[in-house]
């Protein structure tokens, strides 16, 4: 059984899991048919992990790494939050690099990769665009972030915070 994460709660959506021929985690050594795909900041070339090692925090402490850079996120109060997000919970690809955004003092669960019409059929569209933080993004103006979206090959990673439910989003391009 997969352990959970409560900042990437559906890895497997998000394909920063998959599952296949039985490989060995470059961590414990065991064989699993499941392994980590997504980002690991670390001097040493390493990522192919089972879940319980990122879980247990194993494989960012053996391999001295993050699953998220840590200069690249929102601020929270509590440090153990922190380790648990860079330490403990799989990481999202972004094409300019992560970014990953913190509400109510903790950090957001990370949904999935989202276009506009994504957050139109998830009934999403007016509320990511008045949760819209042009601090994070960058981007001032919300109309060309949708219309970029749409039309420019924007990419958008959708965020839901684990205590209003509000949803945000933050996109960059290719």
């Amino acid at each position: 059984m997969t352990p959970s994460f409560k900042y990437h709660p559906d890895p497997f959506e998000t394909k920063d899991f998959e599952r296949g021929e039985p490989c060995e985690c470059e961590c414990c050594g065991k064989m699993t048919d499941v392994w980590y795909t997504g980002p690991f900041y670390s001097e040493k070339d390493v990522g192919r992990f089972c879940p319980e090692c990122i879980a247990s925090g194993l494989a960012a402490e053996k391999f001295n790494g993050e699953f998220q850079d840590s200069t690249n996120l929102d601020k929270v109060s509590d440090p153990q939050k922190l380790d648990e997000l860079v330490h403990r919970t799989p990481g999202y690809c972004a094409y300019q690099g992560e970014y990953w955004l913190a509400h109510c003092d903790d950090y957001c669960a990370f949904v999935g990769y989202v276009q506009w019409d994504d957050l139109v059929r998830m009934g999403l569209d007016k509320e990511v665009e008045e949760t819209y933080r042009k601090d994070a993004n960058g981007y001032d103006d919300f109309e060309w972030v949708k219309l970029g979206l749409i039309e420019w090959g924007l990419a958008g990673y959708l965020f839901k915070c684990l205590h209003c439910g509000k949803h945000f989003i933050y996109v960059d391009c290719d």
